[in-house]
């Protein structure tokens, strides 16, 4: 679903694709560097500027109404995309700061599965690794190696053995090693899968592949929000989780969830770092979308007829003045967070949260 793949010229041509690359990252070439193209962002939904204006004067634009729910933030709705629900400003700093840690050094910790799984089976410890400017070496014949100089990350004979090295010792090593540096998977770091597993390639959820629990605290939250799109007395139960990492230039390409049993309980949609542009559609790639801004705090709850809309993320914000990260920069203003906030300002992290039966 990340990047973009090739289409065909029917694909090029629906309203859907014609928005996502209308919002995508494209550059200009001029003889001094590379510009980020101009976007023209007028038609983007701002739901902070119309909670900040609805606050002052209790008026909102056509086609949007508010609902009033048990916690302090306003939940917003769309007329045209009924079970549709945003909250502007739903997680605290405290919270943002604390899920962003998660998902960057326990929800991708085998057993739970991430997209390096295929390549370099499961990797443990990956930021750990990054942030002690490691290397990942693939250990053959062709390479000496010192088992008390190691961890071991894999033990499956059916995959290579990768073992995580300080940068000194990959380069001690035979060239016939392959190896890449740990900062670089991290950024190759898409997705990981947190309690039930989604097995990408049969496209369901496999539930004998064993898996970390979905925290308790997690698990609280996701019920909270998703309570705004739930009739009174029904309760949401976090199963199964998507964690999906966003770096400069990356996109998720237009689709539906429609793998859960149970339609009738929303997806519980996190948004943690760098601003983005979110798309909802329609049941078919033909109906135009609609386009909005996502920030760090944010929540989308997708329920009812919305779980059948095709929606995507065509762009997010890298750039210091439309990031609008500047109060996480002061949360990771420690020097023992200094490698969070390296990642995060020039990132975004989404945790979607599903129950699945």
């Amino acid at each position: 679903m990340y990047g973009s793949n090739p289409s065909t010229d029917d694909e090029e041509r629906t309203a859907f694709r014609k928005a996502e690359k209308k919002y995508k990252l494209y550059y200009d070439n001029t003889r001094k560097k590379k510009q980020p193209r101009p976007v023209d962002l007028s038609e983007v939904i701002d739901f902070k500027s119309i909670s900040e204006s609805y606050h002052r004067n209790g008026e909102l634009p056509s086609g949007i109404f508010a609902i009033q729910c048990d916690f302090d933030s306003l939940v917003f709705c769309l007329e045209s995309h009924p079970g549709f629900y945003f909250i502007p400003g739903a997680l605290t700093v405290e919270e943002q700061c604390r899920w962003i840690k998660e998902s960057l050094t326990s929800f991708p910790q085998p057993p739970n599965r991430t997209n390096h799984n295929a390549i370099y089976g499961p990797l443990q410890d990956l930021f750990a690794a990054a942030k002690d400017n490691k290397a990942l070496i693939q250990e053959d014949k062709h390479c000496g190696t010192n088992n008390s100089e190691v961890e071991i990350i894999q033990n499956d004979i059916n995959f290579p053995k990768w073992n995580f090295f300080d940068q000194s010792g990959a380069l001690s090593r035979e060239v016939t090693c392959k190896s890449v540096p740990a900062s670089v998977l991290l950024r190759k770091l898409r997705w990981s899968t947190l309690g039930l597993q989604f097995d990408w390639s049969k496209r369901n959820y496999n539930i004998s592949l064993p898996h970390n629990k979905i925290p308790d605290a997690l698990c609280l939250l996701a019920e909270r929000m998703a309570a705004a799109a739930l009739p009174s007395g029904e309760v949401f139960q976090a199963e199964a989780a998507i964690v999906n990492y966003f770096g400069l230039g990356d996109t998720l390409g237009g689709h539906v969830d429609d793998m859960e049993k149970d339609w009738s309980k929303p997806i519980v949609s996190m948004s943690l770092g760098c601003k983005g542009i979110f798309l909802i559609g329609g049941k078919s790639r033909d109906i135009p979308p609609v386009a909005m801004f996502v920030r760090s705090g944010d929540v989308i709850l997708m329920a009812g007829q919305a779980r059948e809309c095709f929606h995507g993320v065509p762009r997010i914000f890298t750039d210091k003045e439309h990031a609008e990260i500047s109060s996480l920069e002061l949360q990771f203003s420690d020097e023992d967070d200094s490698a969070f906030l390296e990642y995060i300002r020039t990132s975004r992290i989404n945790i979607n949260i599903r129950q699945v039966f």
